[in-house]
């Protein structure tokens, strides 16, 4: 029993009971307002029921107990859904062929009747799965297979107008390939009076011990507070800090282009003002893309991650809405609507022009950048309540915003026949050059 991973069996039976939930509401909709009120057509529902939350159940399985790996859909359609069908087939045989038509021979209900056959495969099913179906090699773990190797660097297909510091090509595989990047901190802040200095002061002292070379490049969003006296008085005393103000419209958004349209380092990490990022993992963002990454994304929901005094009904909404997008663009990665991820200067270029004005930034530029075809890992961060001012987000506002650019960029990742993925744009610069 010591061995028995009961974490992850935990999370398969809560996935198989949410999974024999949406089973047994499909089953009650057929029998009790479809007709299928005899014992050929209750089978019929019962089958119907089987294979589309097998389906479903897959994809909880896919994304909450065994996560990461390819998410190609040739991937998922070819291989891992056959595989898991095939795991699943002793079990649904038993339901279907045994079970079921005894239990309804006898007048069992058929809510119980569907339970007890859901307990009978789940061993069968928990074994096969780990074993077979989501069974990864090394080089299915993202970032495994370019972990050795340094990232190609390709020019931009289409820049913002704002965007003037270009590299050359020599300097940017400089960038890429050396082990000392410069890195920029942009920081966006809208009446952040009450945790500014704390904030840029503990993170420029973070970075100052390690003895990285770095740039903490702050964004007054038009602030109506003492912010940006504050930001005149830290940029005097401190060498490393310099602000802004946002020449956009007011916005999330708006003021992180800003940043990102100005930063002098060859990697960026945006970070929030308030003080909910912890500088120390700023640093293991650092050295993990000199391990050969484009990006580095934070997880405030994996092994190591952790998440302080976050508002439930947020925390709902997240993780929602994370799931979302997962579905939508076969992630194994489970934060993308977290801002706190760093990037190379590279990869920012590659992504512009950005449209976002507001918080569907945060999901904007990692998805962008994945689908753009730039590497990336994940590692776990953590993540804590501001304790002064107040939040910025207005769910209601963002629901629709959040909707478009995810919708835009999955059109873009389908319909633009890679027109924009880097290796177009390699292409062209050999083309060009």
């Amino acid at each position: 029993m010591n061995r028995l991973p009961l974490a992850k069996i935990t999370k398969f039976l809560a996935g198989g009971g949410v999974a024999a939930l949406f089973n047994l509401l499909l089953i009650h909709v057929a029998i009790a307002y479809l007709g299928f009120d005899t014992a050929f057509l209750r089978n019929i529902a019962n089958l119907v029921a089987i294979e589309l939350s097998l389906i479903f159940s897959f994809f909880i399985y896919r994304i909450w107990v065994w996560p990461g790996g390819r998410w190609s859909l040739k991937k998922i359609i070819l291989e891992q859904l056959p595989l898991y069908h095939f795991s699943a087939g002793a079990a649904l045989s038993l339901r279907v062929l045994l079970i079921f038509p005894l239990l309804d021979y006898f007048g069992v209900n058929y809510l119980i009747n569907t339970l007890i056959g859901v307990l009978a495969g789940a061993a069968i099913n928990y074994v096969l799965s780990d074993r077979l179906v989501f069974n990864r090699s090394h080089n299915d773990i993202p970032g495994n297979a370019s972990r050795h190797r340094q990232p190609a660097v390709y020019l931009p297909e289409g820049l913002s107008p704002g965007v003037t510091d270009q590299l050359s090509n020599r300097q940017l595989e400089d960038a890429s390939a050396g082990s000392n990047l410069r890195l920029s901190i942009v920081m966006p802040a809208y009446n952040e009076e009450g945790s500014i200095v704390a904030t840029v002061e503990h993170i420029s002292d973070v970075l100052y011990d390690a003895g990285l070379s770095y740039e903490i490049l702050v964004v007054n969003d038009n602030s109506r507070d003492r912010t940006e006296d504050l930001l005149i008085e830290l940029s005097a005393t401190n060498p490393h800090v310099r602000y802004i103000n946002n020449y956009y419209p007011n916005g999330f958004g708006f003021a992180v282009r800003c940043g990102l349209e100005n930063f002098q380092g060859d990697a960026v990490a945006i970070v929030m003002a308030d003080g909910s990022d912890v500088p120390e993992d700023i640093i293991r963002y650092y050295y993990t893309l000199q391990e050969g990454y484009d990006c580095v994304f934070g997880s405030r929901f994996i092994k190591g991650g952790k998440v302080i005094d976050y508002p439930l009904h947020k925390l709902i909404i997240n993780r929602l809405a994370n799931l979302f997008i997962q579905i939508m663009f076969a992630l194994g990665f489970n934060d993308t609507t977290n801002a706190f991820k760093i990037y190379r200067r590279e990869v920012i270029e590659g992504i512009s022009p950005l449209i976002s004005h507001h918080f569907n930034l945060t999901v904007e530029l990692p998805l962008k950048a994945i689908t753009r075809g730039y590497s990336y890992t994940s590692i776990p961060i953590i993540w804590k309540n501001r304790k002064s001012g107040i939040s910025k987000l207005k769910i209601k506002e963002m629901g629709s915003r959040y909707l478009f650019i995810v919708l835009y960029i999955w059109l873009e990742k389908h319909l633009s026949r890679g027109d924009y993925h880097r290796s177009k744009r390699k292409k062209m610069v050999k083309i060009n050059g």
